[in-house]
């Protein structure tokens, strides 16, 4: 059986918990529940804390897992991202007060608090900075006010948080993080089905299928509008001035596209939701 890592709680939970599902697995009903076999897909289910997830695939114990690309370059061990999964987006960046520091060159020996010092530390090397790391647990925007650090490295939204902290965001984007799949180099077997699966979801959310009727001479003007995942399918109707047309576009936009279409003939336009693909 493929044993897969799961969050049990926290941002991720419940879109990695809903994507599965959409991909045809068998998840908890409950929430306290930690372990779950899913035997129809030969699959095990382990729901752990995000953070420990990368620990336990990079030692063996576990396959894959779901976790954030920060917390998976955050442990430095040997696991290694497998497919980026399109939610839990985050930003990483520097911030002090006002003022303080222009760039990274000037953190050179000052103490930068941090909820991830590996990732920290992994970047900092990079730059070749030599900085004294403070490893805290949760929000640190109140580390410089209480004098543990000169500057913090943390997530960044909005930075309403910073400012109202008296920090201001500066140097370079530290890392753009978000939800991936991870595993191990020698890849368990299993590994490619789930991996599909995934995909196919990711597909599903991001297309649709629009299907409508349109003057036969203007198919490569609707084409031009709507081109596709990769080509139209262009069906004769009983009228052989008209065909039928199907066409997989980005969701994103489609009532635009619809307009467009409609403005240049085209008639009885369907959207259609896309369950599962395999592209």
């Amino acid at each position: 059986m493929l044993r897969i890592a799961v969050p049990n709680k926290g941002s991720l939970s419940d879109t990695a918990s809903e994507m599965l599902q959409e991909a045809g697995y068998t998840g908890r009903r409950d929430a306290k529940t930690l372990h779950v076999v899913d035997a129809e897909n030969d699959v095990e289910f382990f729901y752990l804390r995000p953070r420990d997830i990368a620990t336990y695939v990079a030692s063996g114990a576990l396959d894959v897992g779901i976790t954030g690309r920060d917390l998976l370059l955050d442990v430095r061990l040997p696991a290694t991202e497998i497919q980026s999964l399109g939610f839990g987006a985050s930003t990483f960046r520097f911030a002090a007060p006002a003022g303080r520091y222009a760039s990274v060159e000037d953190l050179r020996g000052v103490r930068i608090a941090s909820a991830y010092p590996g990732l920290v530390s992994t970047f900092l090397e990079d730059q070749g900075i030599e900085a004294e790391l403070v490893k805290l647990d949760g929000a640190v925007e109140s580390a410089v006010r209480l004098g543990v650090a000169d500057a913090i490295a943390d997530v960044v939204e909005t930075g309403t948080t910073l400012r109202q902290a008296g920090l201001e965001i500066f140097g370079p984007v530290i890392l753009e993080s978000e939800a991936v799949l991870i595993g191990r180099e020698d890849g368990a077997e299993g590994t490619d089905t789930l991996l599909r699966r995934l995909r196919g979801v990711m597909v599903a959310r991001r297309y649709v299928l629009l299907d409508y009727d349109l003057p036969a001479h203007l198919v490569d003007q609707a084409t031009a509008i709507a081109s596709g995942r990769e080509s139209p399918t262009v069906s004769p109707l009983r009228d052989p001035e008209w065909v039928a047309v199907r066409v997989m576009i980005s969701r994103r936009g489609v009532n635009k596209v619809m307009d467009d279409l409609y403005a240049l003939g085209a008639r009885a336009l369907l959207v259609t939701a896309i369950d599962a693909a395999r592209l």
